[in-house]
């Protein structure tokens, strides 16, 4: 099939026929001969009547370059006659307390080891340790050059011969620290009913403080081969006693400590044990992991020395392609070609070969590697690799790739568990590599911060957050920090002595291995709280409900549809123990209660009219045991719409009901979900319609979006001391001050919902609120919590983002934690870092839907460095996006929405020019392209899609509410789900490999993802969009009759009825493997929302197909620029500024 010529681009269409590259999929569905007048699709032909198999399983547009292979030959396992073989080495445990200590074991007289010298592999002199004795892993800031015999041909990494001097005394942190299709016109006041939310018109054209140590080169830690028990282990194992809080003095000075404790009679040492013993002596009694004293361990998962590209191989036994590798690119899949643009060693005619840019970046960032603490050591001579971003298109696919590996120096943790650090769906940091001091933060202009998801959904095959069921937990006396796994045993595991308990399970009433204990294997762990972490007994969960029942409600059919999904939802309601409580409140002029406790089993209605000053009648008899009322609380429901279904009452009292839910909730604590289908006006509470067109697009524009009255606020603050949260789900056709209502869940930790142009007579719509109703009120959430995030000492939570009340500086109030809701926190630095890894650890003290009180810790640890090279080439792009996304939100309510947007631009700038300036050969002087490390390439297209997206974006067609409701999404979504709200997903589905939309090993199988450009549209094509939150399939003029058919049930493509829709059932191949990937868009995200399905035809509504075309965000739209544009932009304010 041959290519449809090029056709100029409609004003405000802007697309032109793709054209097809060798290895691309053949069409399925060819376009049909172009009409007179047209210059359409190719010439004709008889449209086929099947399928044809994809050739190649290309897809459209899709960028690749091969991934490199690693050098070098694997590890060799140890032979069964080695000594070091792990069956050969002898195990020995500590006595429990008050039993005989065991001697000291023999000692096997060895040639003494040169402390500076650098010795070859093979060497008599590199000697393992003594065979059933106890090597202590030597202190990351003092010990000797050792190297562990390679395998023929394994290169040795760099050992330095020096001994670095001894730092100062550790110490540790205080623990304050801390639409309908066809009518596009828009009503200025509200939206068209059954048409989208208008999106705006956009024209597509187209050591101590006084005197720090000098920082000298780090030494290579000894390194074990992978097959071997870890000698730390052999340590700890034998060290096993009783322990318990306490400071014993410091040994006098050329008098090591005994190790093992158990006898004092001098022993041989090694250098290492030496300097290690001495090292110690001086430490804290108990090291929590925060404080820099780590003892170190190998964690699976988290290389000790790892070459990216270099000479080294990865270790034995780890998984290099789970993570992502800084410099790397994703290789092609099958039958998938290279685009030109990506030859990036082939010149053009005439032009001459360019030098390789990252041989120059690589010279230049090496000048200063080895200079880190911990993540060089680590990183075993990775370096950055540079891009250009200017002329290509942007590798979209990387949007998918895991966050850069965080190194951590050999023997971090105490135990080799590959879940010692948490993983990034729990949080993740903007960087993994910690710049040791301010400056070197300033200098580099990356944002420093956390983004935490403490309650994530577990889906089917994750495995679940371990429990521990000790009476008694383990936390640090002077910080308050919990045990994990990077904390560290001092003087033969005496120097912090735990409770007995700690090595006997209360369960199954047996003595437990420590180094198998949850706690110090797994980084996310949630403790049963005893009863010292409670101030009353855990509250039952409590649902109240506050529904309007106005003529606006009743009419738009949100009554109905909201008791129905009630109705059905009581058997998935989490009710364990029979404990859940209930209650109904409706609301219009008046305030409606129901008794449900009625033993005659009907309900009974209590009004009150006195809305000056209401009160609850009957309280004892307005929440109800769900158990025991469900008769009459089902009786209720059934008839609720019946109930008002002729009123004429346009009356709507929210704020009298909301204080009376408060006075009837707030004794216990619980959920008050508020419905609402117009916008409040009677006595407290009451809201005028504000929307005036005339201030949007202008410097007032950021008054629309801030709370109109106070009285929602000061509510939410009485709440959130109460335990009380509060969840918004609002409808209308008209203005519903987003903005004011939505306070109530910001500051409640609660969650808001909106559903623009409502009308349940659009099955739609009553299936988008009945499933997103449904799934929030049966999910098991955390309730009355608190939240805190320490840091190691000279770190400070500096600022907190997402919905909560701020109790203190540094404590959360979270009356609800809703699964899946983000928080984002931003770190800064009070004193320099002296330490090799810093920790972050968030503590969740919370009672879970079952009635049990309980902690949820995570804890993070991040290598420190003072290389630049290395902050940059450990910068995380998506979590950076997602914390410039809530400092955006945060601006443009509170200042002007012009600020929000010139910062993101700001930042974008000082980072690509920082870069520019210290990590590239053309520091000085104006450069012709832009250029950043592989890892961070995709900022500026996350950026540019903030720009434009509705939240940010500038003009005067977006509704303040639909802009309001965007900046809610911006705070409160995750990751996973916030990356495609601002970058969407777009996809080919006319021509995709037949294997697409079938079930494979790992579910359904997704096409390819395609940029986000015009030039991907295709006269005779199927496209889809999705952004979390809707979906779009976009439909040709020019699909064949068999498409329309196969998908539509329809003859031709004038059949297909556009806007939002619900794709048929039918028998044939195409419309079941299009269901199938609409379904597992709806699913994947982790999310409660339920993505709306639109059908976007070509010609079609002009408004449904402008809010299409506005989610290419590397097209031009007023008055936002293209990606290359935006590029060039960034590149004339890089080349003009100073950094």
């Amino acid at each position: 099939m041959r290519p449809a010529p090029a056709q100029a681009p409609h004003p405000g269409q802007g697309f032109r026929p793709q054209q097809q590259h060798p290895g691309q999929q053949q069409q399925q569905y060819p376009s049909r001969p172009g009409t007179p007048g047209q210059q359409g699709g190719p010439p004709g032909g008889v449209p086929p009547m099947g399928y044809r198999p994809p050739a190649n399983g290309g897809h459209p547009g899709q960028n690749f370059v091969p991934r490199p292979g690693m050098n070098g030959p694997g590890p060799r396992p140890p032979h069964p006659q080695d000594p070091n073989h792990p069956m050969n080495q002898q195990q020995i445990r500590r006595p429990s307390a008050g039993g005989a200590s065991l001697p000291p074991s023999p000692s096997i007289q060895r040639p003494p080891m040169p402390m500076g010298g650098q010795m070859q592999n093979g060497s008599p002199l590199q000697r393992p340790p003594p065979l059933g004795g106890v090597q202590r892993a030597p202190s990351p800031m003092m010990r000797p050059a050792m190297v562990q015999p390679g395998s023929p041909g394994m290169p040795r990494p760099f050992q330095s011969p020096q001994i670095q001097a001894r730092p100062p005394p550790q110490q540790f942190m205080g623990q304050g620290q801390n639409t309908a299709p066809g009518s596009p016109a828009m009503n200025p006041m509200g939206y068209n009913a059954g048409g989208p939310p208008p999106i705006g018109s956009m024209g597509h054209p187209g050591q101590n403080q006084s005197q720090p140590p000098t920082p000298k080169m780090p030494f290579q830690q000894q390194q074990q081969h992978p097959s071997q028990p870890p000698l730390q282990h052999q340590q700890q194992q034998q060290q096993q006693q009783p322990l318990q809080s306490q400071d014993p003095g410091v040994p006098a000075l050329g008098q090591p400590t005994p190790v093992g404790g158990g006898s004092h009679k001098p022993k041989r040492m090694y250098p290492t044990a030496q300097s290690d013993s001495f090292q110690e002596a001086a430490a804290p009694a108990y090291d929590n992991g925060l404080n820099g004293g780590f003892q170190p361990a190998p964690v699976s998962g988290v290389p000790a020395a790892q070459g990216f590209g270099g000479n080294q191989m990865p270790p034995g036994g780890q998984q290099g392609s789970q993570f992502f590798v800084p410099g790397e690119k994703p290789g092609p899949t099958f039958g998938q070609s290279v685009p030109a643009y990506q030859q990036g060693l082939q010149p053009l005619a005439g032009q001459p070969l360019q030098p390789n840019v990252n041989q120059l970046t690589n010279q230049m960032g090496g000048m200063n590697v080895g200079s880190g603490y911990g993540f060089n050591n680590a990183q075993g001579g990775a370096s950055l690799s540079t891009v250009a971003l200017m002329g290509v298109a942007p590798k979209i696919l990387d949007l998918e790739a895991p966050p850069p590996t965080i190194n951590l120096p050999a023997n971090s943790s105490i135990t080799q568990s590959p879940h010692a650090n948490c993983d990034p769906s729990y949080k993740r940091s903007t960087l993994n590599a910690i710049p040791n001091d301010s400056n070197l933060l300033k200098k580099s202009r990356l944002p420093f911060g956390l983004v935490i998801t403490p309650y994530r959904s577990v889906k089917e095959g994750d495995e679940p957050v371990p429990v521990v069921t000790d009476a008694i937990i383990a936390r640090c006396r002077r910080c308050r920090t919990y045990i994990n796994p990077f904390v560290k045993f001092v003087e033969g595991g005496q120097r912090w002595k735990f409770p007995s308990s700690f090595d006997y399970d209360s369960q199954t009433q047996q003595p437990v291995d420590r180094w198998q204990r949850k706690e110090l294997n797994h980084a996310v762990v949630e403790y049963i709280a005893p009863t010292e972490y409670m101030v009353r007994p855990p509250q039952p969960l409590v649902y109240l409900f506050v529904i309007d029942v106005s003529y606006p409600a009743i009419q738009c059919g949100m009554v109905a549809t909201a008791a129905t999904t009630i109705l059905e939802s009581l058997d998935r309601i989490p009710n364990d123990e029979g404990r859940t409580k209930i209650g109904i409140i409706t609301v219009d002029s008046s305030i409606h209660f129901y008794n449900l406790n009625n033993e005659s089993g009907e309900p009974k209605m209590l009004v009150v009219s006195d809305l000056e000053d209401p009160f609850l009648p009957q309280p004892e008899d307005l929440l109800c045991n769900l158990s025991e009322c469900r008769p009459t609380l089902e009786a209720l429901l059934n008839r609720m719409n019946e109930m008002f279904k002729d009123t004429q009452n346009v009356g709507n009292a929210l704020g009298p009901a909301l204080q009376s839910a408060y006075k009837l909730v707030s004794p216990i604590g619980g959920k008050i979900l508020c419905l609402q289908a117009s916008l409040p006006n009677l006595e407290a509470g009451a809201l005028k319609m504000r929307e005036d067109p005339k201030l949007l697009g202008t410097s007032k524009e950021s008054t629309l979006l801030q709370s109109s009255n106070s009285f929602y606020k000061t509510l939410a603050i009485d709440c959130s001391k109460s335990q009380v949260c509060v969840d918004m789900f609002l409808f209308g056709s008209q203005y519903s001050d987003v903005a004011t209502l939505s306070c109530l869940p910001r500051f409640t930790g609660g969650n808001t919902f909106f559903y623009p142009a409502f009308t349940a007579a659009k099955s739609e719509d009553a299936l988008k609120f009945a499933h997103e109703l449904a799934e929030f009120v049966s999910q098991r959430i955390a309730l009355e919590a608190v939240m805190r995030v320490r840091a190691s000492k000279g770190l400070r939570m500096s600022a907190f983002y997402g919905n909560f009340f701020v109790r203190s500086t540094d404590l959360l109030s979270l009356p609800n934690v809703p699964r899946d809701q983000s928080y984002s926190i931003e770190v800064s630095y009070e004193d320099n870092i002296h330490i090799p890894i810093v920790c972050f650890q968030t503590a969740l003290l919370h009672t879970s839907s079952s009635g049990e009180r309980r902690i949820r810790v995570l804890t993070l640890a991040i290598p420190v460095t003072t290389s630049l090279s290395d902050v940059y080439l450990s910068a995380d792009q998506v979590a950076i996006a997602t914390l410039l996304a809530n400092k955006a939100v945060e601006r443009g309510m509170n200042s002007k929405l012009d600020d929000a947007r010139d910062a993101l631009t700001n930042k974008c700038v000082d980072i690509l020019g920082v870069y520019k300036t210290h990590m590239t050969a053309s520091s000085s002087g104006a450069t012709p392209n832009l250029q950043i490390c592989d890892n961070l390439k995709l900022l500026p297209l996350l950026t540019l899609g903030m720009l434009k997206h509705v939240a940010l974006r500038g003009g005067s067609q977006i509704p303040s509410d639909l802009r309001s409701y965007a900046m809610h999404l911006f705070s409160t979504l995750p990751s996973q789900c916030l990356i495609p709200y601002i970058h969407p997903k777009f996809y080919s589905l006319h021509n995709m490999p037949e294997n697409c939309g079938t079930i494979g090993q790992n579910g359904i199988e997704m096409p390819m993802a395609m940029n986000l450009s015009s030039e991907r549209l295709e006269r005779g094509g199927l496209f889809l969009l999705e952004d979390s939150q809707n979906i779009f399939l976009w439909i040709g003029r020019d699909a064949v009759p068999q498409l329309c058919l196969d998908l539509f049930g329809v003859p031709n493509y004038e059949s297909i009825r556009g806007g939002k829709t619900t794709l048929p059932s039918l028998e044939t191949d195409f419309n079941q493997r299009v269901n199938l990937i609409v379904a597992k868009t709806r699913e994947m995200r982790r999310s409660s929302y339920y993505p709306q399905l639109y059908v976007i035809k070509e010609d079609g509504d002009p408004a449904l197909r402008l809010w299409f075309l506005s989610h290419l965000i590397e097209d031009r739209a007023e008055p936002v620029m293209s990606y290359h544009q935006y590029l060039g932009h960034l590149k004339d304010k890089v080349n003009s500024g100073s950094f």
